[in-house]
């Protein structure tokens, strides 16, 4: 917990205690703060998770957050710091107690070691999603059905999962100005820290080439 949230938090409980002082009714006390968090949450976590677009607003919220390992994941992914993913995927297998969010965790992190194996053993753990369509899908990729994998594809809803793969198939066939252009559907699909990855990814692969 960050020095913002225990202020905040301190500041709400002695504003509960202020309103119960003054003869206020314990459900309206406890609605106004229990509003009052939400609000907060999705301005502080919400919103630079999943909605914003500036990329250094979102890394400076993926630093900030780095005692929470759901979230520091993404920044220690993106910018590839090889020691620090190790330890927060740790606290990920200690942590989490959704298998099936988990196992997602453990597929990101089996692409990012381009472990195959990893990425295999977790997609039957996902419940049916995207997501498990998603590395189902990047799986047929690595092992160059590239046909199989335009037709799995199709049936993901997120439309930045499926530029995303469609620039990686595009990629292994040599077609770079194809998977730039998918690439960047990509990047302009998405907000938040999964923009932020997209972003760095794209950054270190179409510069390597």
């Amino acid at each position: 917990m960050d020095r913002r949230e225990v202020v905040y938090y301190a500041a709400l409980f002695v504003f509960g205690l202020v309103m119960l002082w003054n003869g206020q009714s314990i459900f309206l006390v406890a609605g106004m703060m229990l509003a009052t968090t939400l609000i907060a949450f999705t301005i502080y976590v919400w919103y630079p998770m999943a909605w914003e677009k500036r990329m250094d607003r979102v890394e400076n919220f993926l630093r900030r957050n780095h005692y929470k390992p759901y979230i520091y994941f993404y920044y220690v992914t993106a910018n590839r710091l090889d020691e620090e993913v190790e330890i927060t995927m740790e606290k990920l297998r200690n942590n989490s107690t959704n298998k099936s969010m988990q196992a997602i965790y453990q597929a990101a992190y089996g692409v990012y070691r381009k472990d195959m194996f990893i990425v295999r053993q977790a997609v039957p753990n996902m419940r049916r999603s995207d997501y498990r369509t998603y590395y189902e899908t990047c799986l047929l990729i690595e092992e160059g059905m590239g046909e199989q994998a335009r037709e799995h594809l199709k049936s993901i809803r997120r439309r930045w999962m499926q530029s995303a793969l469609l620039a990686e198939i595009e990629r292994k066939l040599g077609h770079r100005e194809m998977a730039i252009q998918h690439a960047e559907e990509a990047v302009s699909a998405n907000n938040g820290a999964q923009r932020y990855m997209l972003v760095k990814e794209y950054e270190r692969c179409y510069a390597e080439e």
